[in-house]
């Protein structure tokens, strides 16, 4: 059994892309949960802001939407009010406006409703193994992990499959903005405001902006009413209805979160099978509701969405500091995921682990992730269909990380296979 070991120095810059290109730096993460759990990061791209990388207060101030509020943006990068109105999904709101938004789309990503995939899902999985495992070698992120999601946002948003490829490149240079492998505009290097008032301040926002007009636009002359798009348009309980770039927004929502969570967290999980070979044993016999139980904990593992930023709405005293109100607080999930006092071992891949009350869904609190049954449908299928036919998987080359401080992904992972 390998424990995978951090590679910082114990002192990163939580506010630098760069900090991460090696991964997260859970050196730094472990220090700051030992010595100072609220510490504060001076930035020279923007205000300061705290830092919460303990377990329970990051579960408690989750919670807390009262005191740590979404409605300013939910990522450390500084916003006008313009900006935040113009950006914002239903992630950048609190109560009551949060759930009039998510009342439309909670019964179409509900764990009964996304069950109703699992054979859809199960020949996706089985389709990608079956071209991808016979070459021997390949690279995980691009050929496996990224595949799935990709081919499955398709059949949840009702787009042609010969637009994902596409889509999805738009969606990596949304999330993936601070990485130059994926956009020609990174966040930190731009010398120009033109995109402001894009989702995640990208030229890509605007592209599919256009796209989501024209697909719903389409929909509607061949009267199609379906799928999770139609649901979100339709009225609420007081009549409302989402206006165009609320929808937009939540369309790019959709593409981008939809699909590199779930890719990040397959990457991840066949890493780990690399360096404890016994997990693919483990998969192999793993019954459905074991199967739910690993991908779970390959999710803790993973962390994909780093931290969510809040702003606090009063001040308020954690660990003898005080937090003015209107300072940003983030929230940083990858580090109570690995936090020695919520989880035993939790530099070690656990797939029987129970409890598993990780953070990666932001549980405790009104920002649920929305996904989160079809995520680990989605990955449970995987890894039954890959260990089916894998005997050994071994990671051939070094690995590749995302530069972002806000997604931990593996964009490459060089691998080769044994099967069975």
């Amino acid at each position: 059994m390998t424990v995978w070991q951090p590679k910082d120095d114990g002192f990163a810059d939580l506010a630098s892309h760069d900090s991460f290109v090696e991964g997260a730096p859970h050196n730094t993460f472990s220090r700051l949960r030992r010595e100072d759990p609220v510490s504060w990061t001076d930035w020279d791209g923007g205000e300061g802001f705290w830092n919460l990388t303990a377990y329970a207060d990051i579960f408690a101030a989750n919670a807390d939407w009262e005191t740590f509020s979404s409605a300013r943006g939910i990522r450390m990068e500084d916003q006008t009010y313009e900006e935040y109105l113009a950006r914002r999904t239903f992630q950048e709101t609190d109560r009551p406006e949060h759930g009039h938004t998510r009342m439309k789309v909670t019964r179409a990503f509900s764990k009964p409703v996304i069950a109703e995939f699992e054979t859809q899902i199960r020949q996706l999985c089985s389709e990608i193994c079956e071209e991808v495992l016979a070459t021997g070698s390949f690279d995980a992120t691009k050929t496996i992990a990224r595949q799935l999601p990709m081919r499955m946002l398709g059949r949840i948003i009702g787009t042609p499959d010969s637009d994902l490829e596409w889509l999805v490149e738009k969606g990596d240079a949304l999330i993936a903005n601070t990485d130059p492998d994926f956009t020609d505009h990174v966040l930190d290097k731009m010398q120009t405001d033109d995109f402001r008032m894009m989702p995640f301040n990208s030229p890509a926002g605007a592209e599919l902006y256009v796209y989501a007009r024209e697909l719903m636009q389409k929909k509607q002359a061949a009267g199609d009413d379906s799928g999770v798009l139609n649901m979100i348009m339709q009225p609420g309980a007081d009549g409302a209805v989402m206006s165009d770039t609320e929808f937009c927004n939540f369309f790019c929502l959709l593409v981008a979160a939809g699909n590199d969570t779930t890719r990040y967290s397959i990457a991840a999980g066949i890493q780990a099978l690399c360096r404890q070979p016994e997990l693919m044993e483990q998969w192999r016999h793993a019954d459905a509701r074991a199967g739910d139980v690993a991908a779970s904990e390959i999710i803790r593992w993973a962390s994909p969405a780093m931290y969510f930023r809040r702003t606090a709405t009063r001040d308020v005293t954690l660990h003898g500091k005080t937090i003015r109100e209107g300072q940003k607080v983030l929230l940083w999930f990858i580090s109570g995921n690995r936090d020695e006092t919520a989880f035993d071992n939790p530099f070690q891949v656990d797939l029987a682990r129970t409890p598993n009350r990780h953070l990666a869904f932001g549980q405790g609190g009104p920002h649920v992730c929305l996904g989160m049954w079809l995520a680990r449908l989605e990955i449970r299928l995987l890894f039954e269909e890959f260990s089916k036919r894998v005997k050994r998987v071994e990671q051939t080359g070094p690995e590749q990380f995302l530069r972002s401080n806000f997604v931990c992904g593996l964009k490459s992972l060089p691998v080769c296979v044994s099967l069975n």
